[in-house]
């Protein structure tokens, strides 16, 4: 069993919830970088791998089995499994660097000012890692639970919290896009989720966010964000960010044309 007491110093104890399906593949790297943490939830959607042995290996995790709700609702459950106020959301492909590690724990420590800290991802991306060097985005992961909850998002459910929010320097990994294949796969599951929740908006202009977002999509990623110090690797990625982009409006508008159509299908071959 693996137990890594290094937050018995700290003033405030730390949560860690992590939502698991045949995760097998990256759970150990993500567990053995908040082993140090005093409770570790992991809330499984029945896996069919080795996912339940490895997280059964950290003897301050507890596992915990459930039928997939949605990823809002799934980790919201998760999260109400904590024991402690402060709570780290981690997904099962990413992992705290040595510095986040340290930068939390110190934070911890101290005590937190604020109800929440955005933190910098590192994304692989297909063949490398994502360089420093460009603009990583940010991610609300570590908060107090009391002020805060997961999104009901059909996709990239995330936690809401109360002001303040600040940003803390722990950049952690994400290992989830190993090739364009994966990337490709998941902007397609990714955007049909959010045609329902766009329908329900009456997100309007389709048509014109169609025509114009892509490209600016690709200019904001390959430009702004800086993706282009990550060669061709950077190149590809800006272009399926474009490509997500036009998929977003693209299905969303479909759906439009089906509804339109209704049950009348007598012209169809």
């Amino acid at each position: 069993m693996i137990n890594v007491n290094a937050e018995r110093d700290t003033g405030e104890p730390l949560s860690v919830f992590i939502t698991t399906y045949n995760n097998g593949g990256t759970l150990a790297r993500c567990l053995d970088s908040v082993a140090w943490a005093s409770d570790i939830v992991v809330l499984d959607s029945f896996s069919k791998d080795d996912t339940l042995d490895i997280a059964r290996r950290y003897d301050q995790c507890r596992v915990e089995q459930a039928t997939f709700a949605g990823y809002g609702p799934q980790k919201q459950a998760a999260l109400e499994l904590t024991r402690h106020r402060w709570v780290l959301l981690l997904d099962a492909d990413e992992a705290l660097t040595a510095r986040a590690q340290e930068r939390i724990q110190a934070l911890l420590h101290t005590g937190p000012q604020a109800n929440g800290y955005r933190l910098p991802r590192i994304e692989q991306m297909f063949w490398r890692m994502q360089s420093e060097s460009s603009r990583l985005n940010t991610f609300l992961r570590l908060f107090d639970k009391r002020h805060g909850r997961i999104s009901d998002m059909p996709v990239h459910a995330a936690p809401e919290v109360e002001a303040p929010v600040e940003e803390l320097d722990a950049p952690f990994l994400h290992f989830g896009e190993v090739d364009i294949h994966t990337k490709v796969d998941k902007i397609n599951h990714y955007s049909t989720g959010l045609v329902e929740d766009k329908a329900r908006r009456r997100q309007g202009l389709v048509r014109t966010r169609m025509l114009l977002y892509p490209p600016f999509a690709f200019l904001r990623s390959y430009l702004f964000k800086r993706q282009f110090v990550n060669g061709w690797a950077g190149f590809i990625a800006s272009v399926v960010t474009a490509f997500y982009a036009f998929l977003k409006y693209a299905k969303l508008y479909e759906q439009r044309q089906d509804g339109d159509r209704g049950e009348d299908q007598s012209e169809l071959p």
